[in-house]
């Protein structure tokens, strides 16, 4: 890996949440095409490790280096229930300064355009997940931070996720993936935090 393709780097990271130590001495980097499952059982540290990574938590030890913008999913959409879907991703479209087109793109890449119209509070699950997703594939971001990106979805939409993160990674761009089973993701490296608690 060469260091001008590097887009993220955590070295020797801790993380202590309340009292307890959690992993220490977690090292990993990520670069333009990369992709690595954080893989382990619940309470492991695969959740704290995403959080890490994005800046919502501070490391006990070691550091933290991002070279890009990052996108993150974690367990909540981050999207404003009352509105429709197009409307409250086309909020952070605003944000992200990006284009609406990008955010129709997006839509379509996870199969939310016949959803455009209905209250983010009347999806379901699965498509809760699908419409986080689409707001990390519209934001541009080139590190993509993915915490349980498949809970609730359906074969197909799982499809449709797999399909995502290799068109981002072919567009130079890097996944860091915390999921409890595997997706069928080439050349996906794998850190087993289960067996560093």
């Amino acid at each position: 890996m060469s260091e001008a393709d590097l887009l993220l780097r955590l070295d020797c990271v801790a993380c202590v949440r309340g009292d307890r130590l959690v992993f220490e001495g977690v090292s990993l980097a990520l670069a333009r095409g990369g992709a690595l499952w954080l893989r382990g059982p619940n309470g492991a540290g695969k959740s704290s490790l995403i959080r890490l990574a994005a800046g919502l938590l501070r490391a006990a030890a070691g550091t933290v280096e991002r070279r890009e913008r990052i996108a993150l999913i974690d367990e909540g959409a981050a999207l404003d229930p009352e509105l429709p879907l197009r409307r409250a991703l086309d909020f952070w479209a605003r944000i992200d300064t990006i284009d609406g087109p990008r955010v129709t793109e997006a839509m379509g890449a996870m199969g939310l355009a016949p959803l455009a119209e209905v209250p983010v509070a009347m999806l379901s699950t699965g498509q809760r997940k699908r419409a986080a997703m689409a707001r990390v594939i519209a934001s541009g971001a080139p590190i993509w931070l993915l915490d349980e990106p498949a809970n609730g979805m359906d074969e197909a939409a799982k499809a449709r996720l797999v399909a995502a993160i290799a068109k981002h990674r072919g567009n130079g761009g890097a996944v860091l993936l915390a999921s409890h089973f595997a997706l069928d993701i080439a050349e996906l490296a794998e850190l087993d935090i289960g067996a560093l608690a």
